[in-house]
């Protein structure tokens, strides 16, 4: 798991199953099997170079803020959608720290253009997940990491959080076939 949050989670975790009387080693071969759900910092198995993950389900800006803060090295950062009156301030030195790409994808980014342009060296828009990934594909070297953490709803080009996160993993996959 990737992120201090799921850290965090799986310490309260631990430390629950132990009042409960879980014996250690049953809690460790609970922290070595476990998967996370689908959307949530959800890696992409690829044999690109890259690692790929799908955070649909950040839709705003406290998920996303987790899941920037979790990057150690060179980044691109999907995000983007209907925008719920978002304040982006807080995300900012994470993206100046790690992000040298972010890539809008939703039908309006103004907001995110106004927010991040000048914090990160390339800015690029799309309007679906395939051409988020081919957006990506192409600025990505060996070793980046590209994150989808959209912080914002999904409902202006997906049905919900799911099908953005599908049709995500659906092209990543696509790609690497």
């Amino acid at each position: 798991l990737r992120g201090r949050h799921n850290a965090l989670n799986a310490l309260f975790a631990v430390r629950i199953a132990l009042q409960l009387g879980v014996n250690e080693k049953e809690i460790q071969l609970a922290l070595d099997s476990f998967i996370p759900a689908p959307h949530r910092m959800e890696l992409i198995p690829t044999t690109d170079g890259r690692t790929w993950i799908n955070d649909s389900k950040a839709t705003n800006v406290d998920a996303t803020y987790f899941a920037l803060e979790s990057m150690t090295g060179s980044t691109i950062w999907i995000a983007g959608g209907t925008d719920k009156g978002n304040d982006y301030d807080v995300l900012v030195p994470f993206v100046r720290e790690n992000v040298h790409t972010l890539i809008c994808m939703g039908a309006d980014n103004t907001k995110l253009v106004e927010a991040f342009t000048g914090a990160v060296d390339t800015l690029l828009e799309c309007s679906s997940a395939a051409a988020a990934v081919v957006f990506a594909h192409h600025r990505a070297n060996k070793g980046d990491t590209i994150l989808m953490s959209p912080c914002c709803a999904s409902f202006d080009l997906f049905n919900n959080y799911i099908d953005r996160g599908d049709q995500f993993r659906t092209a990543v996959k696509n790609l690497n076939a």
